[in-house]
């Protein structure tokens, strides 16, 4: 695994997206121009990397080092193929628990679900490309290292990597307020993927209308909802509990 890195300067940036480098974000300069930026806006569009455009101070406060306009944070795990990913465990002999994440953006919320997943044997995690919390080291520390034994994969849509798993033999659940359903009523003794939305919007609706199951949390209290990443620890002890039984 490599460590936390940047990577600056335009050229070096495109030389490891072709590489097919872990990148988290990348941020430009505002108001750069030239053929070589460009070349570089395309490859960044063309895969699906998180970008920003910034002040030049910003770009000043991230690297002393002459970052020509562009300046690239490295994720500290390298991320897996989907398709492999999920070939790979169905190959096993066990049944197959995947955790797909719609939008969960706060890397300590997403820390502590990598812990817990990795705690109930979660085979692999799924996030998209686009609005997805990155690793960064605040995520490594807040899963306690769980996040290199639990293989993460980006995928471009999720609503593709859910028709993917269902073609698979996979049920697709999905945590949601909107139904009558609770979690209990929920068959996880099978092959299953959970999927948790993000805190405030939950998961969109074209992924909702795609899933096999929906399933609330009974909330007796006044809050009307939990913490994404402990909303998502009763899930998946739930599929353990049913598992052991």
């Amino acid at each position: 695994m490599q460590k936390t890195s940047q990577i600056y300067g335009i050229r070096a940036i495109i030389e490891a997206i072709d590489s097919q480098r872990p990148i988290n974000k990348i941020f430009l300069q505002k108001g750069l121009g030239g053929e070589l930026f460009k070349e570089l806006e395309v490859s960044i569009r063309k895969n699906g990397i998180s970008c920003s455009y910034v002040p030049v101070e910003k770009l000043n406060r991230l690297t002393k080092n002459n970052h020509q306009g562009a300046v690239a944070n490295i994720s500290p795990v390298d991320f897996h193929d989907f398709e492999e990913l999920v070939e790979g465990i169905l190959e096993k002999d066990h049944k197959p628990l995947f955790l797909l994440l719609d939008q969960v953006s706060d890397v300590r919320n997403f820390g502590a679900i990598i812990r817990t997943a990795e705690c109930c044997g979660v085979d692999g995690i799924i996030i998209p490309k686009s609005g997805a919390a990155p690793i960064t080291e605040d995520t490594v520390k807040t899963s306690a290292g769980a996040v290199f034994n639990v293989p993460v994969s980006k995928v471009d849509h999720l609503k593709d990597a859910i028709f993917y798993l269902q073609s698979s033999g996979i049920q697709i659940v999905a945590a949601t307020e909107k139904t009558e359903s609770t979690v209990y009523a929920i068959d996880f003794n099978v092959p299953c993927a959970i999927i948790m939305g993000a805190e405030g919007k939950g998961i969109s609706s074209s992924i909702i209308d795609s899933v096999d199951h929906k399933a609330k949390l009974p909330l007796l209290g006044k809050i009307g909802s939990l913490n994404v990443s402990v909303a998502c620890g009763v899930f998946l002890y739930e599929a353990v509990r049913q598992r052991m039984a």
